[in-house]
């Protein structure tokens, strides 16, 4: 069934209070429903991005995307917001996490919200949703070929991100993870790390990886994109947030 919905560009109370941009989609025909915060990609804060909160609302979800790049490059182009924030090292975990956290507590303050908060991210989004699970109380996680979570960004990549693997014992929810058998990060090995130390852990989590995919997959503008492994795992998506979310 697909809904109803309005989606619209607010003003959110970030990490240490500052005011950042933000983008809310709400299915308008729900009464009570889940909800989900959405991690924008390194490319930043863009119309795919945006689709993305959509779907989500279509499919019966409020969903909200914190500009994280709002500091940085404020009313800049996603481009160039995403260069000056790598330019600037990226963005910093802890205020990662207070932008997730304060768009939580936006979420969880919505007439329709059930209580229960998810969060998605793709690529270096991907991390600072599995980051975030594992730092606030979310009721479920999605990883989309998260890259730098089991190692540290190599210097070839111009990133400066440290694992956070060993933030494994604290995920708050459970974790789905979503991987293309191509991709170099992470890799099959950094994935097989990952699943090991949340098994140890006692963590709920599955992963699918796909054969014949790379690094951003879901991606519809990039070459990267394969539509047939995209829909497989947007069902897989919507699986899960339905045993979560309910």
């Amino acid at each position: 069934m697909t809904h109803n919905l309005i989606a619209e560009t607010i003003s959110l109370t970030g990490h240490d209070g500052d005011e950042i941009e933000a983008y809310l989609a709400q299915p308008t025909d729900v009464d009570k429903v889940g909800s989900i915060v959405v991690i924008h990609h390194m490319p930043g804060y863009d119309e795919e991005t945006k689709e993305i909160c959509r779907r989500f609302a279509a499919h019966g979800y409020n969903a909200l995307m914190p500009n994280l790049y709002s500091r940085e490059a404020p009313g800049a182009s996603p481009d160039d917001a995403a260069a000056t924030a790598r330019a600037a090292g990226g963005v910093p975990d802890d205020r990662l996490v207070g932008d997730v956290d304060a768009a939580v507590q936006r979420l969880k303050s919505l007439p329709n919200s059930n209580g229960k908060v998810a969060s998605i991210g793709h690529c270096s989004g991907g991390r600072q949703s599995f980051l975030a699970g594992c730092r606030l109380p979310l009721d479920a996680v999605i990883d989309c070929y998260g890259a730098f979570v089991a190692i540290d960004s190599p210097a070839e990549t111009g990133m400066n991100r440290k694992a956070v693997i060993d933030e494994a014992p604290n995920l708050s929810g459970p974790l789905l993870g979503l991987f293309g058998a191509d991709d170099q990060y992470p890799s099959i090995e950094q994935n097989e790390a990952l699943d090991e130390a949340l098994t140890k852990a006692g963590k709920e989590h599955e992963f699918h990886t796909y054969e014949g995919a790379g690094h951003a997959f879901f991606s519809v503008t990039r070459p990267s994109y394969r539509p047939e492994t995209a829909v497989e795992a947007w069902g897989e998506i919507f699986d899960f947030l339905a045993r979560t979310l309910a």
